[in-house]
């Protein structure tokens, strides 16, 4: 049995990942870490998750968990996900990571870090995304210059990234399939007479709203015809699932950055 830690335990994402834990024949809850002050700290976080007791209580010492967990699950932000990065790696301990808006810089320390244990970052664990993924490649490199690209993504009114990871990675695969630099020709605004679209730019739109989980459209827009590639996410146990999936994946890694498509085979 691997051992798991979670951070963000208190959270709705969290819970989500405490459920999938608990439900894996291979995984087994080992600690749960909330920030410093949080209101559920001392609670079990099987209850606190509505799962039932698992005798684990949520505490604040990132180091004290990782004393007792081969591998830390961690949905929180780029700034908390980089120094638990730093507690893990010190310690030798692996990490499947699931936050959204790193910078370059961020995701460079990361990698730095791979040199002391092993990483699995992915801006959407869900499997059907990384298919869509794989997806969105074969069809950018079939279409070819021909099709001006739209991406559309909507997720609840709490995400605080934007665009989500999941469009930009969206993004960087289409451009990457038609020879182009995401970062030169991402076009995320467009207001008043800003001229004519260019065949270059890949469109970046964004909604918030009520709860949706997320959903994510790649249009590619030719001259009379027009191809939708989408994603919708019903709920978070398709993230839960994929993490979990991913810490199984990393249980024979000693060092390494990986992402789900080194999971799940599609490279």
């Amino acid at each position: 049995m691997l051992k798991i830690a979670i951070t963000g335990a208190g959270g709705r994402m969290g819970a989500r990942l405490i459920h999938a834990v608990n439900e894996s024949p291979t995984l087994q809850l080992a600690a749960a870490v909330e920030r410093s002050g949080h209101d559920q700290i001392g609670q079990d976080a099987g209850l606190v998750a509505g799962c039932g007791a698992l005798g684990v209580p949520i505490i604040d010492d990132l180091a004290q968990a990782m004393q007792q967990a081969d591998i830390l699950i961690d949905f929180t932000f780029p700034e908390v996900s980089l120094a638990n990065a730093r507690v893990c790696g010190a310690a030798g301990k692996k990490m499947v990571i699931g936050s959204t808006g790193f910078t370059p810089a961020q995701r460079d320390e990361l990698a730095a870090l791979t040199q002391e244990t092993a990483i699995v970052l992915a801006p959407n664990m869900s499997v059907g995304v990384n298919a869509c993924f794989k997806l969105l490649k074969e069809a950018a490199t079939i279409l070819g210059e021909g099709f001006d690209v739209e991406i559309v993504e909507l997720h609840h009114n709490k995400k605080k990234d934007s665009p989500s990871g999941t469009a930009v990675r969206m993004g960087e695969v289409v451009a990457d399939a038609l020879g182009r630099d995401y970062n030169q020709v991402a076009n995320y605004h467009r207001e008043g007479i800003c001229g004519e679209r260019t065949k270059e730019e890949i469109g970046m739109q964004t909604v918030r709203g009520g709860d949706i989980v997320g959903e994510h459209t790649v249009y590619f827009i030719g001259m009379g015809e027009r191809i939708e590639i989408t994603h919708r996410a019903m709920s978070r146990d398709m993230f839960a699932r994929g993490a979990t999936r991913a810490c199984n994946w990393l249980a024979d890694k000693k060092q390494g950055f990986f992402d789900m498509q080194d999971v799940l085979g599609l490279r």
